[in-house]
């Protein structure tokens, strides 16, 4: 039994040709060595497995062919591979450029193949670069690596880049088919299609996930066999739940979501995949924009049929309520009730694009027509609505030739619009005109009470203080403590017979006490049936003394009861 190599190295491309998806730079390199205009220091970045490493090694045997070695030559001792990863100190640079200076016994060149050039440390980047910027005729360097902007600017300087690009889904799709081909697989092109889109423009990538579906499935590769093996949602799982959202059916479509759940994916998951169906389908609504899609042909006609379903007004506000989604997610604390809530409000969107609108809407039922015999009785159960326009009554010659029934049978009359009756003198609510009319309304609607007409009934001061303390303790229950402990300073009294007298420690309290005594002195007026009342309030500058209230005070009181407090402060240099 033969050991098994894999995809990645078994199909290695040998020359310029067999590279996928970097056209660009390996013409620019074939011309390079057809016009000898090669330069001596190269770098090569972009993405894993874009075929950086594989150029490389395809450059270092083409310039050194003659025309005179045989087919399998690799010139193996012209081409030295070292793994800057772990050979990234100043010593494996010093010892790199030793050898440099040996001229090849065999061939035109020595090329060195930095791989991972960025994991070089910074001394080993600054022994390195005089033998890079002047290298000997027949040294070539080509360094490697997938980080680009880890690599000192004089490195980069002196080195002649080239950036690869992404492998494009259409073109890994097309390489696998080639590769299925040379091993005798029969994959279905939408196989092919989603193990490209799984390698995310990797084509080792997706040579490694195509030899772990291939040894899943055998020689049979269909699209439900790699949405299997690679975990990932089927097209029709999202062709289905659009349809039942389209259809507005909620129900369905929950019980889809939760069998997608029960399968072992997240809700992210499924809420990023509808938002990319809906963004193929939008990309479906244009022929210009067709060429966008990366799927096979077979289920990019199933994205046309479903965008012809779908309006563009209704894909744009899809998108941007499972964009929404999306964005919440990781932030959510219940992320299934967040989908679910996002699937409702999409099945709630009509075919126009537009929300179910929750005007003020006249049942059918309210306008009808009864056709009994010859006669017709229309019955009108609104009132105080304005109709902009009147359907129009058949005339009796139509309803005379409706045919004879036993019994009433209800019609419907069409309604187009119908309009709630307005003010049509509406002003601004921050005219004057405006403020005139709410205060005649006022004046409507509660006209001025004469005060001497008011009650005025005797009391004492024990029935005062009574109801003083009912309204401290009510003030206690609703949580307003400060204008509460401020009521208790002190023990109200009976100045006369109509004003109430209390003295405060400070201007602070009684300030706080003016501003809300109103409201104490409409409790005390409806208790004591008596709206003469009148409070009085003074400040005693002696009762102060007996309150702290700043850091100050508080220290003024301790010092007083102990003296040797002040001592303290002193010793110790203390602050208050």
């Amino acid at each position: 039994m033969e050991p098994f190599v894999v995809s990645a190295r078994k199909y290695r491309p040998q020359t310029f040709k067999d590279v996928v998806g970097q056209q660009a730079i390996t013409n620019t390199l074939q011309n390079a060595i057809d016009n000898d205009h090669l330069a001596q220091a190269l770098l090569f970045c972009g993405p894993r497995g874009v075929g950086k490493t594989t150029c490389a090694r395809i450059l270092a045997k083409k310039i050194n062919e003659d025309g005179t070695e045989q087919e399998d030559e690799d010139f193996a001792f012209n081409i030295f591979e070292l793994d800057a990863a772990s050979n990234n100190s100043v010593d494996d640079i010093r010892s790199l450029i030793d050898q440099v200076r040996i001229p090849p016994q065999v061939g035109k060149y020595k090329v060195y193949i930095i791989d991972e050039v960025h994991m070089l440390s910074q001394s080993a980047f600054n022994a390195f670069l005089k033998t890079l910027e002047e290298p000997p005729k027949h040294a070539i360097f080509i360094l490697a690596t997938t980080e680009k902007h880890k690599i000192i600017p004089t490195i980069l300087s002196r080195c002649q880049i080239f950036d690869f690009k992404r492998i494009t889904v259409k073109d890994a799709a097309e390489y696998l088919k080639h590769i299925a081909r040379q091993q005798g697989v029969e994959a279905e092109e939408s196989a092919l299609h989603i193990i490209a889109q799984k390698a995310d423009g990797a084509m080792r990538d997706a040579l490694s996930i195509f030899d772990r579906v291939v040894s899943f499935s055998g020689k049979q590769l269909t699209r439900k066999a790699v949405t299997e093996n690679l975990n990932v949602l089927d097209y029709d799982t999202y062709f289905t739940t659009t349809d039942l959202i389209l259809e507005n059916n909620i129900p369905n479509l929950l019980v889809l979501f939760n069998e997608t759940l029960s399968l072992g994916f997240d809700g992210h998951h499924f809420i990023s995949g509808l938002a990319s169906h809906f963004r193929d389908l939008m990309v479906c609504q244009h022929q210009e924009t067709i060429a966008l899609l990366e799927v096979g042909d077979d289920v990019k006609q199933q994205y046309k049929q479903q965008a012809e379903r779908a309006q563009k007004e209704f894909l744009l506000q899809a998108l941007e309520i499972a964009n929404d989604c999306d964005l919440k997610y990781k932030t959510s604390r219940n992320q299934r009730l967040l989908v679910e809530l996002t699937l409702m409000k999409l099945a709630s969107i009509t075919f126009d694009g537009e929300k179910k609108k929750l005007d003020f809407i006249i049942p059918a039922s309210f306008f009808t027509k009864k056709i009994t015999g010859n006669k017709t009785a229309v019955s009108d159960n609104l009132t105080n609505i304005k109709q902009e326009e009147v359907p129009a009554i058949p005339d009796t010659q139509a309803v005379e030739e409706a045919p004879q029934v036993s019994e009433p049978v209800e019609q419907p009359i069409p309604i187009k619009k119908i309009k709630l009756k307005t003010p049509e003198n509406r002003v601004s609510g921050l005219s004057l005109s405006s403020i005139k009319a709410k205060k005649a309304h006022e004046n409507v609607k509660s006209p001025p009470v004469a005060h001497e007409e008011l009650p005025k009934e005797a009391f004492t001061e024990a029935e005062m203080q009574e109801y003083w303390t009912e309204f401290v303790q009510h003030l206690e229950d609703k949580g307003r403590k400060i204008l509460a402990s401020n009521l208790q300073t002190d023990i109200p009294k009976l100045k006369n017979e109509n004003t109430i007298w209390i003295e405060l420690p400070n201007d602070t309290m009684k300030k706080e006490v003016e501003r809300e005594q109103s409201l104490m002195l409409d409790h005390l007026k409806q208790k004591l049936n008596n709206y003469s009342l009148s409070l009085h309030i003074t400040v005693n500058e002696i009762v102060a003394k007996k309150f702290a209230f700043t850091p100050e005070e508080k220290y003024q009181k301790l010092k007083e009861k102990n003296p040797a407090i002040d001592l303290l402060r002193k010793e110790f240099d203390l602050d208050f």
